[in-house]
């Protein structure tokens, strides 16, 4: 149990305790963490979330995190949810998402609740998104580099999307030193060119392998599309057929505008987002 005396004057309050109140792993951001959407048939791609836990550790030289506890620590948390196909008043809404942290010191903690309002939004309404670079060349990443990790270090992220936010959009698509367009600070880049599905190679941009990116290009045949993991520049991108960003609570968020450029709606997302699980209604028809 903590005990914290606190002592107060018209500056500041100070907290006296036996233990620091912040971990190392919430203090320092050293640790790990997947997002997850939950489904009535449980966490959705369970599976290759918990393998990317366990890769994004061993990037950190963290011990490996205990699947095992996880995974029924998971199941355990979404049965508890009153019904996951209600929680947005929607009937066959699905509108739950988990989150399972892992930090150097052993702590897991699992969370499981409703997806945020503007994430549904964006879903449904696309999103306006300028590209802006982040500083980083492909060629040189220096060896302790941990960008093919979900680390708690986001704090960089959260702040290019504020970024956007002062300049009127939503999100960035960060660019290398050389040009390439590389990933979202928060999910993967999609785009449709000449009956071809592409997402960035992670392993040759250097940067985070996009879970419902890969499941997305593994069924995309399904409806008639190849796919291909292909580097892009950012004046090739905006050439694209459609352009989306994806993620495991998103799904697949179209991009309706880039720097600037109002883009028209693709009649694929509806599709892309049915292929995925996701209700094709989540999307805003093109007209």
């Amino acid at each position: 149990m903590w005990r914290t005396r606190l002592k107060h004057s018209s500056l500041f309050s100070t907290a006296v305790t036996e233990r620091i109140l912040v971990s190392p792993g919430d203090l320092l951001g050293d640790g790990v963490f997947e997002t997850l959407h939950v489904r009535p048939s449980g966490p959705w791609l369970l599976e290759e979330h918990l393998a990317r836990l366990a890769s994004s550790a061993a990037l950190l030289d963290m011990p490996e995190p205990p699947l095992d506890e996880v995974r029924a620590e998971l199941s355990r948390a979404a049965l508890a949810l009153p019904d996951i196909s209600d929680l947005s008043g929607e009937r066959d809404a699905i509108n739950a998402m988990a989150r399972v942290v892992y930090t150097r010191s052993g702590l897991v903690h699992v969370s499981v609740g409703e997806i945020p309002p503007a994430i549904l939004r964006e879903r449904r309404d696309g999103i306006r998104v300028l590209t802006a670079g982040l500083g980083v060349s492909i060629r040189e990443t220096p060896p302790w580099s941990i960008t093919a990790a979900k680390s708690l270090s986001y704090a960089s992220n959260f702040a290019a999307r504020r970024w956007a936010t002062r300049h009127s959009a939503d999100d960035v698509v960060w660019l290398s030193t050389e040009g390439y367009a590389l990933e979202a600070p928060t999910a993967s880049l999609i785009w449709l060119s000449d009956g071809v599905i592409h997402t960035v190679p992670p392993a040759e941009a250097r940067i985070l392998p996009g879970i419902t990116a890969a499941h997305l290009l593994s069924v995309v045949s399904s409806v008639g599309l190849d796919a291909k993991q292909q580097m892009i520049t950012a004046a090739e991108l905006a050439d694209a057929e459609a352009i989306w960003l994806a993620s495991s609570v998103r799904g697949l968020a179209e991009v309706t505008s880039l720097d600037g450029t109002r883009r028209p709606r693709s009649p694929w997302t509806p599709r892309l987002l049915n292929l995925l699980g996701f209700s094709a209604a989540d999307a805003q028809q093109p007209r």
